[in-house]
C-alpha cells in the first residue's frame, strides 16, 4: 500500500528556515516524479517545486532562490528545505508523487499526502 507521510512543518518567523520531510512507502519512490504543493487559505493548490526521476527540478518564481527541493532514493524520502521564509509562504504543503508503473500496459499512478503546515509570523 502506498503512503506519503509529511513531516516538518510549523510555526516560524519571518526569515527562519524549515525543512520538510515526505516518506514514500509502497515501492514507488524511484519511479516518481515528485512535487511539493502548497495551498493557503481561500487560494487554489499551487506547485511549489518539482524533482524527476533524474534529479531535474523546477520552482515557482516566488521562491526560486530560497527553497531547494532533493531526493533521497536510499531513504524514499523527498525533502523540501525552506529559507527566508515570508509570511506569503504560509500554507499547508503537499507532497505528490506521479509517474508510471513497468509494463507494456500504461498505468499510471498519481498519489497525495495528507499535508503538513507551514505558518511564518511577520
Amino acid at each position: 500500500q502506498v503512503q506519503l507521510v509529511e513531516s516538518g512543518g510549523g510555526l516560524v518567523q519571518a526569515g527562519g528556515s524549515l525543512r520538510l520531510s515526505c516518506a514514500v512507502s509502497g515501492n514507488i519512490f524511484r519511479l516518481s516524479a515528485m512535487s511539493w504543493y502548497r495551498q493557503a487559505p481561500g487560494k487554489q493548490r499551487e506547485l511549489v517545486a518539482a524533482i524527476t526521476t533524474d534529479g531535474s527540478t523546477n520552482y515557482l518564481d516566488s521562491v526560486n532562490g530560497r527553497f531547494t527541493i532533493t531526493r533521497d532514493n536510499a531513504k524514499n524520502t523527498l525533502y523540501l528545505q525552506m529559507n527566508t521564509l515570508q509570511p506569503e509562504d504560509t500554507a499547508v504543503y503537499y507532497c505528490n508523487a506521479y509517474g508510471r508503473l513497468p509494463g507494456l500496459t500504461i498505468r499510471t499512478f498519481d498519489y497525495w499526502g495528507q499535508g503538513t503546515q507551514v505558518t511564518v509570523s511577520s
